[in-house]
């Protein structure tokens, strides 16, 4: 029953931003804008609006994932907090890493005992590929053509070895 319960409220959290009622929504001053990205990658980011509420976003930057790391997503604007500057939004997108190495653990059974066993090995690849969730807030001030924004989710690791990161970062964008 728990169970039950804590799947209703799950699909509740994430279908209510979906079914609000249609109002306007803080935009830059443009489409287009470009500018710096902290913490998880470190780089540069741009942000193009396809509609009111949408947008595609590219990172390129350094990563534990790979040197150069490049992420696109695409991203869904909500105006959860019914404000003219405050915007959440959540994101689906991939990151492809050009230059990774490290150390990843691998299940290889049961010692004599009965305990799991593991191996840790050593990657060395010159690509990575992932797919990336992201729930992020976005800061669009009024009079002032920039956007400061915070995001977070999960990076899954499909290539060179399956696993799960998280993304944190922060940043802001010019719009011209």
């Amino acid at each position: 029953m728990k169970k039950r319960i804590a799947k209703v409220i799950v699909l509740g959290l994430l279908v209510f931003p979906l079914i609000q009622p249609r109002q306007s929504i803080a935009q830059p001053q443009g489409d287009f804008g470009f500018g710096l990205i902290l913490l998880e990658p470190l780089g540069g980011t741009i942000k193009y609006w396809t509609a009111a509420n949408q947008a595609l976003d590219a990172d390129i930057g350094e990563s534990y994932f790979g040197a150069p790391r490049i992420d696109v997503d695409y991203l869904w604007h909500f105006n959860s907090f019914r404000s003219n500057v405050l915007l959440l939004y959540g994101g689906l997108g991939a990151a492809l890493g050009f230059g990774s190495a490290g150390y990843y653990d691998v299940y290889y059974g049961r010692d004599y005992n009965g305990h799991p066993f593991y191996v840790r090995d050593y990657y060395n690849s010159t690509f990575g590929f992932g797919v990336r969730f992201l729930l992020g807030l976005d800061i669009l001030p009024r009079r002032v053509p920039l956007e400061f924004f915070a995001q977070a989710g999960p990076l899954i690791g499909i290539v060179p070895a399956f696993g799960v990161g998280w993304d944190f970062a922060i940043g802001v964008r010019f719009y011209p």
